[in-house]
């Protein structure tokens, strides 16, 4: 049997104090269970996302099972702080410094190059990891005490990403040993994903901040050609998670954890069956775009961009289609 906690309030006790009508809720039991190797749900910035520790395989594995997923979707890492990356990845290029010191905790994740070193197995990443720091005290919170968590959108394959802990319980049921209930999820639109692994950056997927933003902020100028092609703006991480929205949104996307949406707010993914507005539909989700990323480059599609992505697939990529085409940076300068 799961274990619901509620941490409704939570974001608002962060930066109003404690509340007399609103104790604290136990995250000790949410940490506990990763550590003892169960999957949790938490809140993120995006959606409601799965997670998992990283450097637990066979927890990973079961988050995948529990998702109905296979390891060529290997979900994103989401991360306590800045410094976190570090011992993640390797050779991070100075755009990509720039890129966090900027938007984490926020909206937008990264594809770096893992440190070969590293006890874990996330999936077929191709030697990456796609990583975002949340910007949700809960997530946070939980973050601080386990480490990176390995999360994608709290969502079975083919459903809409969960905006609440009830609704990722509705997919997910015992599969999850503790579920976090912090209220709808702010978010709506996906976290940016950025492929950092070359000497440019490339937009894996265009979200919550902008290309032509991203661009700017790495100090490699906006894209100017008018001919080539665009990102897919039109869900996730959590990852996306994912994510999501996480991801994977992300979720991530975010991701986590966790598809791009069209507008340009925080967030990352859609809304459920509850009060809040289900959003235009999205585009390719977190995992989407990290298989695209995590494949060998001779092996990643190349295919025109489908405006008709599906908001309901945060962090989820059952129905829309192959990966799609990277956005390169324009000239620098």
């Amino acid at each position: 049997m799961s274990t619901v906690i509620d941490a409704t309030g939570a974001e608002e006790r962060s930066d109003d104090g404690p509340q007399q009508d609103r104790p604290e809720p136990d995250l000790a039991l949410v940490v506990e269970a990763v550590r003892r190797g169960a999957l949790v749900v938490l809140p993120t910035d995006t959606v409601y996302g799965i997670g998992a520790d990283a450097f637990d395989a066979e927890a990973v594995g079961e988050l995948l099972a529990a998702k109905g997923r296979g390891r060529d979707m290997p979900p994103p890492v989401l991360v306590p702080n800045k410094r976190t990356v570090d011992g993640l990845a390797t050779e991070v290029p100075a755009y990509a410094r720039r890129l966090i010191d900027r938007y984490w905790p926020g909206p937008v994740t990264l594809v770096l190059k893992a440190q070969a070193s590293l006890r874990w197995d996330l999936g077929d990443t191709n030697g990456t990891v796609a990583v975002r720091m949340p910007d949700h005290e809960v997530a946070l919170e939980v973050l601080a005490d386990t480490g990176p968590l390995a999360v994608s959108s709290a969502n079975r394959h083919g459903q809409p990403a969960a905006t609440t802990a009830a609704q990722a319980r509705e997919q997910l049921g015992d599969a999850v040993e503790v579920y976090v209930e912090a209220g709808p999820a702010p978010g709506g639109v996906a976290s940016t994903i950025v492929d950092c692994t070359k000497d440019a950056p490339a937009i894996l997927r265009e979200g919550a901040v902008p290309a032509a933003e991203v661009f700017a902020i790495a100090g490699v100028g906006d894209p100017t050609d008018a001919d080539a092609p665009a990102a897919d703006v039109a869900d996730a991480d959590a990852d996306a998670p994912e994510a999501d929205t996480p991801a994977d949104t992300d979720p991530a996307t975010d991701t986590d954890v966790a598809g791009p949406a069209r507008a340009a707010a925080p967030g990352d993914g859609d809304a459920g069956a509850t009060a809040v507005d289900r959003p235009e539909p999205a585009g390719p989700s977190d995992d989407e775009v990290l298989v695209e990323a995590f494949a060998p480059e001779g092996d990643r599609a190349d295919v025109p961009a489908d405006d008709a992505g599906d908001a309901d697939h945060a962090d989820d990529s059952d129905d829309v289609g192959a990966p799609r085409r990277s956005t390169e940076p324009g000239p620098r300068g």
